[in-house]
């Protein structure tokens, strides 16, 4: 196979469009003649799809190269599909050809109904004998969108290689028998329609089928599939439809997959459906995901709100490098990948209004001092998950970045909220507490940031911020005293996980003691009925777009410190919050809401997914 020279790659649009008429017409010729299928109008052409790279990448940057399904011979050309898994993106070529052969990819995001077609489209030059197409995408992660690609050919004659890839695929593939399910959940309530029952199930693997019971004769039962959270269903309707026999009450479909690894499609949902036979209306249970897992059920749910593309949970800068974090905590290598893709599309410089209101400097730096340590407590995170040094470099140079604002000229010490030096508050002090003592326990034979991580811990204990009640209020005043401001969960919680990690580098227990105190206190002050509930939480008040996510912060803290004490009773407490946000907070798409113990208003997105999260990890 040869590369696509420059100059054959440049075709003029007239070109291409007498091209693409002449296509037209041989396919319908072969269509007449019997020499191809008739096919379906393709669908009108679509956007640039961006996923891990955007459509159009060159061959040469593949991670891999595959051969999925089998080559096509068109008049002795060689018509060959070509994949990377790594990418998700794959290629045609043709060979053995002559000057004017052509290839191209057809993408499909219906099941192979309709097409985006002609992608890539490239033809043999003069003197050679092959070429290849650029790549493309075959799934749209980002936009929830499942596809299959095949390459195509034109050499005389018209063909297409096989579709890949048809079938799902998980811990088992598309179309398993039930009778070898692993166990039977029924995750949402059977509907009912003449008197029979159609239920959905879903096993320990994920994977899902449908029953009729009560039923006669000819009536069906299927599966719908939603990439989309059952907006739309394309590609996924009517699977593994099948009838009562004779003398049967009832059936039950093959099992088929919710999730997709190799697409990054993590969050499918399902649905059971019938039907009667002496009537055309049907019935369907709700949409359901699966929750064979506390936190992967929750991780995929948050995952569907990760846009690979621009790589962040748009659109929140400091909240998705606590979202990254969380993803790390769950220590599940399907999302490994998360990681690289965040770090490397994020550390250069975004213009105000990109990634926030503010502009990113580069290397996660903006004039946010407590934006920037959490992106340093993500990296920190990324290190210990994966041991590549260019994370643990990167939190150094943030923790470079957020050390320039401590000023013992104001209060002693203490670090500044904002550039603008306008305040010294509990988060920010909090995060320089975590990062300073992390940074010690990485970097090799450090004594600078040990130091600073012991100033940081005598100056927070000294400051005020922690009140008579042993709950850390919002700031201090301009004359440095504590404010009397909303105690916030997560300030709580960064009191817990700095000393923690101070108490690690240092062994000094009065550190760890103050933690526990504090964790005492917030299992007293910040619980009701025993689960974390933030002032926000209560009554008909709803939380910001900050505050959503400030009980998981909470939660990552107290964990660590249940980890190092061995607290049956923090166990106990750390326990009763995963069982709440899984029993009364979790809908069936096992998407999670602000108020951890259910009620109402509740308000549900990423943000509340990743602090109920951090809530279901263990301890």
């Amino acid at each position: 196979m040869l590369p696509i020279r420059s100059a054959a790659a440049a075709r003029h649009t007239g070109v291409r469009l007498v091209r693409a008429a002449a296509l037209a017409l041989v396919l319908l010729l072969g269509a007449s003649a019997g020499l191809l299928p008739a096919a379906p109008a393709r669908a009108a052409a679509e956007p640039v799809v961006c996923a891990l790279s955007c459509d159009r990448l060159d061959p040469s940057k593949a991670g891999q190269e595959t051969f999925p399904v089998p080559e096509k011979r068109i008049n002795g050309r060689r018509l060959v599909l070509h994949v990377s898994d790594p990418d998700g993106m794959a290629w045609g070529s043709i060979d053995d050809g002559v000057t004017g052969d052509a290839v191209w990819l057809d993408r499909s995001w219906d099941g192979g109904a309709t097409w985006e077609g002609l992608l890539g489209k490239a033809s043999i030059p003069g003197t050679w004998t092959g070429t290849r197409t650029l790549m493309y995408n075959i799934t749209d992660p980002g936009r929830h969108r499942r596809g299959l690609v095949r390459a195509c050919g034109d050499a005389q004659a018209v063909a297409c290689t096989d579709w890949v890839y048809p079938a799902v695929c998980d811990v088992r593939c598309d179309r398993t028998d039930s009778a070898q399910a692993d166990g039977d959940t029924q995750p949402v309530p059977a509907t009912t329609l003449f008197g029979r029952t159609i239920r959905l199930h879903i096993d320990r693997n994920g994977m899902a089928w449908g029953g009729i019971e009560a039923g006669g004769q000819g009536d069906e039962v299927w599966l719908d599939r939603s990439w989309d959270s059952g907006a739309t269903w394309p590609g996924g309707s009517s699977l593994g439809r099948t009838s009562v026999g004779a003398g049967a009450a009832g059936t039950r479909t093959a099992m088929f997959a919710t999730r997709d690894p190799r697409g990054r499609l993590y969050a499918g949902a399902v649905r059971a459906c019938g039907r009667e036979a002496a009537h055309q209306e049907g019935s369907c249970t709700a949409w359901a995901r699966p929750a064979v897992n506390r936190v992967r059920a929750a991780a995929d749910a948050l995952m569907y709100s990760y846009d690979p593309s621009t790589a962040w949970w748009p659109s929140s800068w400091w909240n998705s490098a606590v979202a990254l974090t969380t993803l790390i905590d769950t220590a599940d290598p399907q999302y490994d990948w998360v990681i690289a893709r965040t770090f490397d599309v994020n550390r250069g410089r975004f213009d105000a209004g990109r990634r926030g209101t503010d502009p990113v400097e580069g290397d996660f730096i903006s004039r946010a001092i407590d934006d920037s340590a959490w992106w340093g407590l993500a990296w920190v995170a990324a290190y210990d998950r994966t041991g590549d040094a260019r994370y643990l470099g990167m939190a150094t140079t943030i923790g470079e970045y957020v050390h320039r604002f401590w000023d013992p000229g104001s209060c002693g010490g203490g670090v500044w909220w904002d550039r603008e030096r306008t305040y010294k508050n509990a988060v920010t002090s909090g995060l320089y507490l975590r990062l300073t003592a992390s940074l010690h326990r990485r970097v090799p034979g450090d004594t600078v940031w040990l130091q600073r991580a012991r100033t940081a811990a005598d100056w927070y204990l000294a400051s005020g911020l922690i009140n008579a009640d042993g709950l850390v209020n919002d700031g201090l005043t301009s004359d440095c005293r504590n404010n009397g401001q909303t105690v916030w969960t997560y300030n709580q919680g960064l009191a817990i996980g700095g000393l923690v990690e101070v108490w690690r580098a240092t062994g000094e227990t009065r550190l760890l003691d103050t933690a526990k105190r504090l964790a005492d206190a917030a299992v007293t002050r910040l619980s009701r009925n025993g689960v974390l509930t933030e002032s926000c939480d209560i009554g008909q008040s709803s939380c910001d777009d900050n505050q959503k996510q400030f009980k998981g912060i909470f939660a990552r803290y107290f964990a660590d410190l249940v980890r190092v004490t061995g607290s049956a009773a923090y166990r106990r407490y750390a326990q009763q919050q995963a069982d709440s946000i899984w029993t009364a907070d979790r809908d069936p798409l096992n998407r999670i809401g602000q108020r951890w113990a259910g009620g109402t208003p509740n308000q549900t997105d990423w943000r509340t997914q990743a602090g109920g999260l951090s809530g279901l990890i263990p301890s």
